[in-house]
């Protein structure tokens, strides 16, 4: 591809196509070709599919046999559309890019790079400011503007850990049952979307905590498959802890059972964890931290401030390991910088630099009340600060500080002071997270 093509120019023999229902079995093909599974594309046609049809696109390449008489797919995206995406203190439309893949046979040909030109030309045209991720590949997705925007904790905690005492937390009742989604779906859905969770002080939301805003989404969720449960897991369990009557927290796990000769050594597999307050996630977490026959609980996907992080009595025996969680790519300056709230009052001119949509690059004067409304404007003036969008993106969410990004040089202050004043504004009181993989 030449400079001069624009950022969705296909080379030839490739085109984009609008995919629908009839694309399922080309589309999970490529799939397994793109991500290697010891599953059959036959048996993942059984599973509920999650995406939003008319927000999947692939490129047909020529010479290549597909489904009634068209071209054979060499690669393909979609995105779920998140029309409140958690960001500090509101939320925002944002395009959740997921499934991306390329057979193979054709990498190295630009067409990822025209996908994701795609990709964003067509957020811009829906009004979304923004675009979120988890990247399969760290090192691929910063060269199209993405940062890593929050991290996550992974924990491997020893059966019986000691907890924190909590008020109130002996006041709950536990329900433990298998997951059913007649029985659990509007409980779950509905305490996974309150607002400021999960346990957020102050009625702070999370950042990055995006709920499943779809019925195809939700079907996934509750798709229990015996063939696709890894490692000899059981089927998915649910544990419920309610106060007078009324639930107040649940968390989906999975159990898995090791005999060896000093005894069982289970491991506990947690997915979703959330609880409304600091009552209700202790006494859920003594649930998961004591369960008969398993050695460790290990939480998957967990907030960097996750109560248990300060409940554990000894948390150094958790083991914690932090990963990389959603990466945030901002496609529409003014709008994402307008449409989130600062910690701090601010008034500050960013220089963002933009390879990939020129209509973002140049100077913005951001002027914000602290938890307040907040403006974003084209100006003449002279940046206090230079950045690079991607760098915009890491900071986005408040939990990648603008002075740490300033540190590694990949953010260059230009006003003495405006580093210290952007960095307090930038960040947020919660961190940011998504509990689950889109």
């Amino acid at each position: 591809m030449t400079s001069d093509q624009p950022a969705t120019a296909l080379p030839a023999g490739y085109r984009f196509r609008q995919l629908t229902s009839a694309d399922r079995h080309a589309l999970l093909d490529l799939d397994t070709w793109a991500f290697p599974d010891p599953h059959s594309v036959d048996e993942f046609d059984a599973l509920a599919l999650p995406l939003t049809w008319e927000r999947a696109v692939g490129v047909e390449a020529d010479g290549v046999a597909g489904p009634s008489g068209r071209g054979g797919l060499a690669a393909v995206r979609a995105s779920y559309p998140f029309a409140e995406f958690p960001v500090p203190g509101a939320t925002l439309p944002t395009a959740g890019l997921t499934w991306v893949g390329v057979h193979p046979q054709h990498r190295r040909r630009g067409l990822l790079t025209a996908m994701i030109g795609q990709h964003l030309e067509r957020c811009r045209e829906r009004g979304e400011a923004l675009s979120a991720l988890f990247a399969a590949e760290t090192a691929i997705y910063g060269r199209f503007g993405y940062g890593k925007a929050a991290d996550d904790l992974r924990l491997t905690v020893p059966r019986g850990a000691a907890l924190r005492d909590v008020p109130g937390a002996d006041e709950h009742s536990v329900r433990i049952e298998h997951a059913d989604r007649v029985r659990h779906g509007e409980l779950v859905a509905r305490l996974h979307r309150a607002p400021g969770l999960p346990t957020a002080p102050g009625g702070l939301n999370r950042p990055g905590w995006a709920t499943r805003e779809s019925d195809a989404l939700w079907d996934s969720y509750w798709s229990d498959p015996k063939t696709f449960r890894t490692g000899g897991r059981e089927s998915l369990r649910v544990v419920v802890v309610e106060r007078d009557g009324e639930p107040r927290g649940y968390a989906t796990f999975r159990r898995t059972l090791d005999w060896q000769v000093t005894g069982p050594r289970g491991t506990v597999h947690t997915g979703d964890v959330v609880a409304l307050d600091a009552a209700a996630a202790r006494a859920l977490w003594g649930v998961l931290l004591d369960l008969d026959l398993m050695a460790t609980t290990e939480p998957f996907l967990l907030a960097t401030d996750d109560p248990v992080t300060s409940l554990l009595v000894d948390p150094r025996a958790a083991a914690p390991r932090v990963a990389d969680n959603v990466w945030v790519r901002v496609v529409d300056v003014p709008a994402a910088l307008a449409g989130r709230r600062y910690q701090a009052e601010v008034d500050v001119v960013l220089g963002v630099a933009d390879a990939r949509l020129p209509d973002n690059a140049g100077s913005w004067r951001l002027r914000a009340a602290a938890f307040g409304e907040a403006s974003c404007e084209r100006t003449d003036a002279a940046p206090d600060l230079e950045l690079d969008v991607r760098e915009l993106g890491a900071a986005y969410l408040g939990g990648t500080s603008l002075a740490a990004l300033a540190g590694a040089g990949l953010v260059t202050e230009r006003t003495p002071g405006a580093l210290a004043r952007a960095s307090a504004a930038f960040g947020w009181p919660v961190a940011p997270a998504c509990g689950w993989v889109f």
